[in-house]
C-alpha cells in the first residue's frame, strides 16, 4: 500500500507500466519485470535511457527470483522534468518509488550515469538499500587529485569548454543533439558509436543488445531534451552526498579498456570507498560489462536480503 502522500496512476500504457504520484506533483513513470515476487532490485539506466529493461537482464533476474524495477529519471520518458536536480536527489525518487510499491528493503544497480546515482542511494538510503553496485560511472566534478578530462572524447571536452563559455549556447547544441538522436535508425546509431567504442564493446553489440539501446533512447527522449540536459549538469554540480557516509555493501565496477569513461575516474571512486568490493574488468569495455557481468551483479545483490 503506499503511503501517504505518495499514490500510483494507472493511464492507458502498456500493461508492465504505471505512474507514481509525487506529493509536488511530479510523476515518475516505472516498468517492472523478472519476478514479480521475487526480492525487489532497483536498475537506474544511463545518458541518455529510459526505464525499459534489457530482456537478458530480466530473464536472469526470474531465474534468481528478483523483482526488477526501472523508472524514467526526472526529464526523460513519462516522468516530470524536475530541473536544477542533484545526484542525490535520485535516492529520493527511489524511495518514493519504493513506498509506493510497497517496498520496505531493496537493492540496486546503475550503469554508467546510473552508476553515481547508484552510490547516491548507498549514501542516503542506509536504512532501505541491503547492496548497490555501481557499473562504469563517473567521478564527481571537480574532484580532487583527479584530471576528470584526460581521457575523455574530444567531442565532451568541446562541449564543456561550450558550457563554460556560453551555457545558453551549450543548452541548445544538446536541444539539437536530442533531435539528431531521436532521429536516428538502429544504424545510424551504431554507425555514431562506432568510433568511440572498444573492441570489447564492439564484440557485444548483437542485434538485439542494438535494438534494446535504440529503443530505450528513443524511449528516454521522447519528451526532448530536459532529461539530457539535467544528467550532463548534475554530474559537474556538487553530488550531495560524502562517499565516507556510505556504509552499505558496494560493488564498484570499471572495464580497463572502457573508452567512454575512463578508468581513471573509476580508481578515483575507488580510493575513495575503501569499503567497497573493487572489480576493474581487465579487457571489458563500457558497454561489455553491462552485456556480460549483469548476472553475476544481480546474483551478488541478491544474496544480500
Amino acid at each position: 500500500m503506499a503511503r501517504e502522500g505518495v499514490s500510483r496512476l494507472r493511464p492507458p500504457m502498456s500493461p508492465s507500466s504505471s505512474d507514481i504520484l509525487l506529493p509536488n506533483g511530479r510523476t515518475i513513470r516505472i516498468v517492472e519485470g523478472g519476478d514479480p515476487a521475487g526480492r525487489p532490485v532497483f536498475v537506474l539506466h544511463p545518458c541518455p535511457g529510459s526505464k525499459l529493461l534489457y530482456g537478458v537482464h530480466e530473464a536472469d533476474a526470474a531465474r534468481r527470483g528478483i523483482r526488477l524495477i526501472g523508472h524514467d529519471r526526472a526529464g526523460y520518458g513519462g516522468s516530470t522534468a524536475n530541473p536544477g536536480r542533484a545526484v542525490a536527489d535520485e535516492a529520493s525518487d527511489v524511495r518514493a518509488i519504493a513506498d509506493s510499491l510497497g517496498i520496505a528493503r531493496f537493492a540496486v544497480w546503475g550503469h554508467s550515469c546510473g552508476g553515481s546515482l547508484a552510490l547516491a542511494c548507498a549514501a542516503a538510503l542506509p536504512d532501505r538499500v541491503v547492496a548497490v553496485a555501481s557499473i562504469a560511472a563517473v567521478a564527481p566534478y571537480p574532484a580532487e587529485g583527479l584530471d576528470w578530462f584526460d581521457g575523455v572524447d574530444e567531442a565532451n571536452v568541446v562541449d564543456f569548454q561550450m558550457f563554460t563559455n556560453d551555457p545558453l549556447a551549450w543548452r541548445l547544441k544538446l536541444a539539437q543533439d536530442v533531435r539528431e538522436m531521436r532521429g536516428e535508425t538502429v544504424g545510424q546509431m551504431y554507425a555514431s558509436l562506432f568510433g568511440f567504442l572498444s573492441e570489447a564493446d564492439q564484440a557485444v553489440l548483437t542485434p538485439e543488445l542494438l535494438a534494446f539501446a535504440h529503443a530505450q533512447l528513443q524511449d528516454g527522449l521522447s519528451p526532448g531534451p530536459e532529461g539530457f540536459i539535467d544528467d550532463h549538469l548534475s554530474d559537474i554540480r556538487p553530488w550531495g552526498f560524502e562517499f565516507d557516509s556510505i556504509r552499505v555493501p558496494v560493488q564498484l565496477w570499471h572495464g580497463t579498456d572502457d573508452r567512454l569513461v575512463p578508468l581513471a575516474h573509476a580508481k578515483w571512486l575507488a580510493a575513495h570507498l575503501p569499503r567497497a568490493e573493487i572489480h576493474l574488468e581487465p579487457g571489458e569495455g563500457h558497454i561489455s560489462l553491462f552485456a556480460r557481468r549483469i548476472p553475476e551483479i544481480q546474483g551478488w545483490l541478491r544474496s544480500h536480503f
